[in-house]
């Protein structure tokens, strides 16, 4: 449903581009989300797909349709693209209501009042609005102008809904709900959805697929569970999510050298450079045995509780601090020595950085 190949894009006076050699394909039904921090091009990737902005070169492709060639000049209008966009501003008429708010672009559209009317009741029932149709934008909350603005984009009934940080702008707890509620609703729709965030958890909960983007490209890309358990890169496995990461000194058919210690992985380690493991994964006693494989010591620094676990800080002997995610119902002393289990299966190879 969208294609972008080996796309460009610099902005004018710009000494670097923003986007450096994008090329993402999604499937009929796909949610992918563009994950990266500020400046990392995915809104002007997102922006150069919805036409808002022109790329410097390569190709776009949305359906059937080429709306982007730069080899031959040609720019199809947003207008003019079979899309829909949320934005992050909600952009709400305040002098409209709130069907008057989903019924705008049909009536740009040129429909029949029938068919605006059918339409827009439709939208409004799937995002839980019909009965507030009359109600002025003003009156909402943030969770309900959201909701508004995903009607006005449901309504125009296009194959592709592109989202730009939609949940942004509300409260924790709102957020989450809403992340929920915005998956299942694309899903039953039948929507491709091309969505644009910063938030980790957001991106994990949300996607079929991540596309991981940094300095204008996407470093890596695949499923949440294949990002966050088997990242290639330094910057995947340290972006989603926390990780540990320890450089390879030396290493030698299964096991490497730290600087910390030893460790033995469940494959070669040719061309390993680097490897990681997720706080979550590291075991920590204060009662077992200090030796054996991928086992370290070290002393406890702090252990805060924060309900659904215990979030430890243990110094090791060179004096490097790890960070630990330990049960809520295990008991540990501050200060006394603790034993530090890595398994060999929850380690994270990486071969860049």
């Amino acid at each position: 449903m969208i294609e972008c190949k080996d796309l460009w894009l610099t902005y004018p006076g710009a000494a670097q581009p923003s986007v450096c050699g994008v090329s993402l394909a999604l499937e009929p039904g796909e949610f992918v989300t563009l994950l990266g921090p500020s400046g990392c091009g995915k809104t002007s990737t997102l922006r150069s797909v919805a036409g808002l902005e022109t790329p410097s070169a390569g190709s776009i492709r949305i359906g059937e349709s080429v709306v982007f060639d730069g080899t031959r000049g040609h720019q199809t209008p947003t207008h003019a693209r079979d899309i829909s966009m949320v934005f992050q501003s909600y952009a709400i008429w305040p002098h409209m209501t709130v069907q008057q708010n989903v019924a705008f672009p049909l009536e740009i559209a040129r429909l029949s009042r029938e068919q605006i009317r059918s339409q827009v009741s439709e939208a409004l029932r799937m995002v839980g609005l019909d009965a507030l149709a009359e109600r002025s934008a003003t009156q909402l909350s943030g969770g309900q102008q959201q909701r508004v603005a995903i009607a006005r984009a449901l309504v125009r009934r296009s194959g592709v809904m592109l989202l730009d940080e939609p949940l942004s702008n509300l409260d924790a707890k709102l957020r989450e709900q809403m992340r929920l509620e915005l998956r299942e609703l694309i899903k039953t729709v039948g929507l491709t959805a091309l969505y644009v965030t910063h938030d980790q958890e957001e991106a994990l909960m949300l996607s079929d697929r991540i596309a991981l983007m940094s300095a204008g490209r996407i470093v890596e890309q695949g499923t949440p569970l294949e990002l966050y358990l088997h990242p290639s890169t330094r910057f995947g496995a340290t972006f989603l999510g926390a990780a540990e990461v320890f450089d390879v000194v030396r290493a030698r058919g299964r096991e490497i050298d730290t600087a910390d210690g030893a460790l033995a992985l469940n494959q070669d380690t040719t061309g390993v450079a680097h490897v990681a493991i997720r706080p979550e994964a590291i075991l920590a006693t204060q009662s077992g045995d200090p030796h054996g494989p991928n086992r370290w010591n070290g002393r406890l620094i702090s252990a805060i509780f924060s309900g659904r676990q215990q979030q430890l800080v243990v110094e090791l002997a060179g004096g490097r601090r790890v960070n630990v995610l330990a049960p809520p119902t295990t008991a540990f002393r501050v200060q006394e020595p603790v034993t530090l289990e890595l398994p060999a299966e929850r380690l994270m190879p990486l071969a860049r950085a």
